[in-house]
This record gives structure tokens, sequence and C-alpha cells, in this order.
């Protein structure tokens, strides 16, 4: 008796003391966020770093420190999760890419997007896959199976440029049609939110891809949602939407820091330190020539198909896509633990290596990749500059020179949806039946007026709308 209740009270204690172990594991990550953004803040103006190294940068020393004082028995405060990673963290960055991108540029290049997207995607794929298997053989680092050397070639040729259209039209069309305004700004920024989110999980439920999905429903929502909501909703969405992405992405990035000193799954390698480095060089390599494989080529299939020099991809941009894309982050990770491990741990040598080989190349593409982005767009595109949008834009995002085209496609599509050319040669050099002209007439005359948009917002007294009617006069 007393033997069995002195084994629950010892029970108790070790769950106390779990969880206050969680609440100061907690309590310090939530400490590093806070000291990752203030020191990136510092450091914005460095042509070297940005955020996210600054961040990978902090994750690394306070894993050392943790080896340290734990005597070398673990390198991390929060143990890696892929079901954290994919279920909570990813989907907010992925939704304010889709809904901070530049739609009139998306869909004007859309044709050359798919095509590095799809098939460039697939000739990576190729590429890595076999290369591996070529490789990887002939090395002999374990029971490996085809379905691995696949899974590789997918881990490191993933990129996000495909996307599906989903439930995004919804959210729309309830509150263009219900007017949640009138009630409660709160409603409508809740009901975007969480209409986002349902469109992740229902992909996910359905096994299709909900990061395609929720990207193509950030796109939709800005196109037609935001401008239905209030104008208080929009600045709240606006910033809401950016700021929870800016803090996932940086906890991501703090935590592969910290999660790439695992001293659990080094172990499994110590004794052979030179089959992980040539197994690192092998997947850098093949990564490298993989991208290459495509970008060149697919530019210039896609330089055929358009007349004007503006829409062309000069080499030096070339250079720009292929290096850029380079760099393999926090999913090449967390693709390569769902694969090689079972609830974040290993028992095998083959799949430690692939983890230890993963966090070096992550590791590696991120820092030195990272760091020559910036200096190199400097110094192949010198004349490429970037402005802040006024306050009153009418857009969820900033006013920003493309990559691709001229300054004057930074800015929104008139009402007409084209531009008029300004000479006979701009009219023999500019196509204008495009599939995004055609969309535009499409749009304006089926999408917009069931589901809204840019004038088409519902008019209601005390709406956005009605705002925009009395200032007109005086822009006139």
């Amino acid at each position: 008796m007393v033997a069995s209740q002195l084994a629950a009270v010892l029970s108790k204690l070790q769950t106390l003391y779990s969880d206050h172990a969680s609440v100061v594991s907690m309590n310090l990550f939530v400490a590093l966020l806070c000291a990752s953004i203030v020191i990136g803040h510092l450091l914005e103006e460095n042509r070297w770093m940005n955020e996210s190294i600054t961040a990978l940068a902090i994750g690394l020393c306070t894993g050392v420190v943790i080896l340290l004082t734990s005597g070398g028995k673990s390198s991390r405060l929060l143990v890696f999760s892929e079901d954290l990673f994919f279920i909570y963290l990813l989907p907010p960055i992925i939704f304010n890419a889709g809904f901070s991108v530049k739609k009139k540029q998306f869909f004007r290049n859309f044709i050359t997007i798919m095509l590095f997207g799809a098939v460039g995607t697939l000739i990576s794929w190729s590429i890595i896959s076999f290369g591996v298997i070529k490789f990887f053989k002939e090395m002999d680092i374990g029971s490996l199976e085809i379905g691995d050397f696949l899974a590789i070639g997918a881990i490191f040729a993933a990129t996000d440029s495909v996307c599906t259209l989903q439930v995004g039209l919804v959210s729309a069309y309830i509150i263009k049609t219900l007017y949640f305004g009138r009630h409660s700004t709160d409603r409508e920024f809740a009901l975007m939110m969480l209409m986002a989110y349902l469109s992740y999980i229902m992909a996910e439920l359905f096994y299709l891809s909900g990061i395609l999905t929720v990207f193509f429903c950030g796109i939709v929502m800005s196109h037609y949602t935001w401008h239905n909501v209030t104008e208080s909703s929009r600045i709240t969405s606006k910033h809401a939407f950016a700021t929870l992405s800016f803090v996932c992405e940086t906890f991501i990035f703090l935590h592969v820091g910290m999660d790439a000193l695992d001293i659990e799954t080094w172990k499994f390698v110590n004794d052979r330190p030179g089959t992980s480095i040539i197994v690192s060089s092998v997947l850098l390599a093949l990564v490298m020539a993989g991208r290459a494989a495509f970008v060149f080529p697919l530019s210039f299939l896609s330089n055929l198909a358009h007349k004007s020099a503006n829409e062309k991809i000069s080499f030096r941009q070339q250079i720009i896509i292929w290096w850029a894309g380079l760099m393999r982050g926090a999913v090449s990770m967390a693709l390569a633990y769902n694969q090689f491990t079972r609830a974040g741990h290993t028992q095998l040598r083959c799949n430690a290596i692939m983890i230890t080989s993963t966090i070096t190349v992550v590791l590696f593409s991120t820092v030195v990749f990272g760091l020559m982005t910036k200096p190199l767009i400097r110094f192949l595109l010198p004349n490429s500059k970037v402005t802040s949008a006024p306050s009153g834009s009418s857009s969820p995002k900033s006013i920003t020179v493309p990559f691709l085209g001229s300054i004057q496609d930074s800015f929104e599509d008139s009402p007409k949806g084209v531009q008029q050319p300004s000479s006979i040669r701009a009219l023999l050099t500019t196509p204008t039946h495009t599939v995004h002209y055609y969309w535009r007439k499409f749009d304006n005359a089926f999408m917009r007026p069931v589901f809204g948009g840019r004038g088409f917002v519902p008019f209601v007294p005390g709406s956005p709308a009605e705002r925009s009617e009395h200032k007109l006069p005086q822009l006139q």
C-alpha cells in the first residue's frame, strides 16, 4: 500500500518536473526569438547578413551552449517535430507568400513559372535521384532502398512555385454577401484566417498538397476577399499575416540551428566522419547540377516565346535564378526527418548519415549561398531598386520593381486591364491579346461581380466603398 502511494507521488513529481522543464524551455525559446528579431533588425542594413542567417547563427550558438552545459547530452530546447512544422509553422509562411505576391507579374509569367516549377522540378529530381543511386551504391553507406533514393531526390529538388486553386473564393463570397464589417471587423479577419487554414487542413485531409493549396488561397484572398472587407480589416490582415509569417520563419531557423547539433544523430557517424562529408558534398553538387540543368535550358525556351526584350530572361538574371534557388532550408530537414527517422529518432547508421548530410547541406547552402545572394544581385543587376508603398496603398503588399520586366509593370493594372501602347513600335513589341489579358476580361465580367474585389466592393453605409466615393472628387 505504501509502495503504491510512493510510486504515485514520484510519478506526480516527475510530471510536475517535466511540465516545469517544458515551461522553462518555452521561456528560453521565446527569449531567443526576441533576441533574433532585435539582432536581425540591427543587422538589417548589413550587405551580407539577413534575419534568417541571424536566427540560424543564434540557434547554433545556443545549441553549443546547451551542449556544453548538459555534458554533451543534448543541444536543443525543443524536440524537432514534423507535425509542429507542417501543421502549425509552415502554413502561415506559405499563405503570406501567396497573399503578398505580385499577382500581375505572377500571372503574366505564369507559363514560365509552371515550366520551371513542373518541368524544372522533374528534371532536377531525376538528376539528383539517379546521381545518388550511382554514387551512394559505390560508397556503400548502408541499406538504402530504391524508395529512399527517390525520396532523396524529392527532398532536395522540391520548389514552391507550383500551385493549385482551392477554397479562397468561399471567404470572398461570404464576406461580400454578408458584409461582416457592419457587425465586427474582428469577424472579418477571423473568417479570413480560419478559411485560409481550413484550405490547408482540408487538402492534407484528402492527401493533396496543402502547401500549394494555401499558397494559391493567399493569392485568391488578396485578389478578392481583401477588397471586400473594411479598411481596418485590411490594415489588420496585412500586418497580422506578415507578422505571423515572420515569427514562424524566425522560429524555424532558430530551431534548425539548435537541431543541427543533435548529438544523438551525430554519434552514429562519428566513427566515419569523412563519409558524411563526402555524402554532403555529393548532395550539394547534385543540387547545383540539377538546378543548372533546367534553369538555363528552360530560360532559353521561355525567351523564344517572348518577342519583347523586357520579357526575356537575361543571362545575368538566369544566374541569379540559379543561385538563389540553391538554398535548402527547414522543409528539406523536415522531409529528411520524416523519411529517415521515427518520432525524431533513428537507430540506423545509413539513416543517421542522411540526416547529418541534410543538416550540413542546409547549413552550408543557407549561410554561404544566402550571404552571397545580395552582393551577387547588386553586382549583376546594379540598377535594381526597391521602394516602399505609400500608406494608402490599394493592395496588400509593397510596390517593388519586379525582377523580370520594367518599372511600369510593378504597378497594378488599370481598370481596363491593359496599358495602351505609346507608339507603333511599342504596339508591335507588346502583345495585347495574352493569357493575362483574356483572364482580366473574364475576371471583370464574371468573377468580380460575384466574389468582389477592387471596384466591386459592396456599397454599405460606413463601408470602404462609401469612403472611396467621397474621396474620388478630391483625386480628380
